[in-house]
């Protein structure tokens, strides 16, 4: 028989309970960091892309990659992360993955190469894994029940600002500052958030925390980094059917069989197979990873989109972009809203649904397409993102006792994370093997020493022609245009993407909000606050 939940003041000590908005305010500035990163990078990749000194003459695939060593090492360690910070302490944890992020921030501001640049975007990584599933699990420790939902939608709703300044401050920062600064602006937010979690924010961790899977972690980060791999490889050969391609994708395949295996016989996995059993949180968890998916990707073409083609600087990228975040940062805290109406599967179906549509509409894009159309677009995907996000976020939350909760938010995040590293992956290598398709053809003009290095983007196309001279004036309209049909592919791929995660969510999300099942008999009312 379920444990009558506890009184308030029995579980969460009054004076934690009465600061738990200021406690809240304090999370959301540390997960404001994590996202501000992603966002602000968004903006910088075609400046990276350009030759030194301007940038750092990055290809494509270096570009996937400086964005994917992030999330690779993020999703692979937020296992691990939350159950340090179930062993150790949240608080701890969280000043911890601060400060290496600041340190990783700080080396890669400075970087020399494409190959340092992507060694110090994994050091980033190491510092967010240890930040994002704290600060969901420290929400669920201060927050009643009644009230998480509302915290959770304020919390997604930072995900949101995080998306909307990060594009204009990264703009801001490339119109007067060398391209490092986009990764230098997170020191003093970081100095900030660390000084104001000092003060504020308690302590908290799992009476019976989980011993460490080590094994289970290597095994899920090699087999990501191999799959990921062979799919950014493809892309960039443009042949997804090239033996090493095949060998490496088929080689992440089987680790990550070997890691589900092990971990369904481990008496302490770091992921709980048998949590999946319970389709109403497979469908949430795969939401999530969808929604990231198409975000990801989309946010990738859509700065070559407005830079390279229609040539806009970053500032007015971060500028144009701003709906998509606008609307996620409105609806996000309002989601639970029209959940308590119309019930999970409505919402979080329509608003998949409205992603998919805004995908396909990306494909009828052009060089004469009105930017006020374009705005309608980016306004409606986020709205669609902000109606899955919120409402998945709590089933996922509530699905598990109070005392896992940072296993919960690892869980949650590590599909995020993973899902946002294969759209960018799947999603880049579409636009790259349809951009070369497409661009070949044009390459007459170039010598053929750099015939192959100006068919990997329309940057690497648009500069070979740029070293050509008066020649080389002829290739950009072909590029362009080339550029744009390998757009409109990749948005197709995205929107079916979206299309599944429509099916999934109608079939397998409740139809109203599930009942208590976070509590189990024999659990503690909620882990120990310090």
């Amino acid at each position: 028989m379920t444990t009558p939940a506890a009184p308030a003041s029995r579980r969460i000590p009054e004076e934690v309970h009465r600061r738990r908005w200021a406690i809240l305010g304090v999370l959301m500035l540390a997960l404001l960091i994590v996202v501000l990163d992603n966002s602000i990078l968004n903006v910088a990749i075609k400046t990276i892309s350009t030759p030194g000194p301007t940038g750092l003459g990055a290809s494509q695939s270096e570009l996937e990659w400086a964005i994917n060593s992030y999330t690779l090492v993020f999703a692979g360690l937020l296992f691990t992360a939350g159950l340090l910070g179930d062993r150790l302490g949240r608080k701890k944890v969280l000043l911890g993955g601060l400060l290496v992020f600041g340190l990783g921030s700080a080396l890669a501001a400075f970087s020399g190469s494409p190959g340092e640049l992507i060694a110090y975007r994994a050091v980033m990584g190491l510092g967010a894994a240890f930040v994002m599933p704290a600060t969901l699990a420290v929400l669920m420790h201060v927050f009643e029940r009644d009230e998480q939902p509302k915290a959770i939608g304020l919390w997604a709703g930072g995900v949101g600002l995080a998306i909307a300044i990060g594009p204009i401050t990264g703009g801001l920062l490339l119109d007067h500052f060398w391209w490092g600064s986009v990764f230098l602006v997170n020191v003093p937010i970081v100095a900030l958030a660390v000084v104001l979690m000092l003060w504020l924010v308690p302590d908290s961790r799992d009476p019976r925390p989980g011993r460490l899977d080590p094994i289970g972690v290597l095994l899920s980060v090699v087999g990501l980094v191999l799959l990921v791999y062979g799919i950014i490889k493809g892309g960039q050969l443009a042949d997804f059917t090239d033996p090493a391609v095949l060998a490496t994708c088929g080689a992440g395949l089987a680790v990550l069989v070997v890691f589900v295996v092990f971990e369904k016989r481990s008496d302490h996995p770091s992921i709980d197979i048998g949590h999946f059993r319970n389709k109403v949180f497979s469908a949430a968890v795969s939401a999530i990873a969808l929604v990231f998916f198409a975000l990801m990707g989309v946010t990738f073409f859509s700065v070559f989109y407005l830079q390279s083609v229609l040539g806009h600087t970053p500032l007015e990228t971060g500028l144009l972009m701003l709906p998509l975040a606008v609307a996620q940062l409105v609806f996000a805290p309002r989601a639970r809203l029209l959940v308590d109406r119309f019930g999970y599967r409505a919402t979080t179906s329509v608003g998949m649904g409205l992603v998919a549509l805004m995908l396909a509409a990306f494909a009828t894009l052009d060089t004469g397409t009105p930017l006020w159309l374009l705005e309608i677009y980016f306004f409606l995907m986020g709205t669609g993102m902000a109606h899955i996000m919120t409402p998945t976020s709590v089933v996922i939350m509530q699905a598990l006792p109070r005392e896992k909760a940072g296993s919960a938010s690892a869980l949650s995040n590590t599909f995020r994370q993973v899902g946002g590293a294969l759209g960018i992956a799947v999603l880049g290598s579409v636009l790259s093997t349809a951009y070369r398709d497409g661009i070949e053809g044009d390459l007459g003009v170039v010598p053929a020493a750099l015939r192959h290095t100006a068919g990997e983007s329309i940057e690497a196309t648009l500069g070979v022609a740029a070293g050509l001279g008066p020649r080389g004036e002829a290739l950009v309209g072909p590029a362009n245009d080339a550029f744009l049909h390998a757009m409109h592919i990749t948005a197709v791929w995205g929107a079916g993407v979206a299309v599944i995660g429509v099916v999934v969510l109608a079939l397998f999300l409740p139809g109203r909000v599930p009942a208590d099942v976070s509590r189990e008999p024999g659990a503690e009312p909620a882990g120990a606050v310090e």
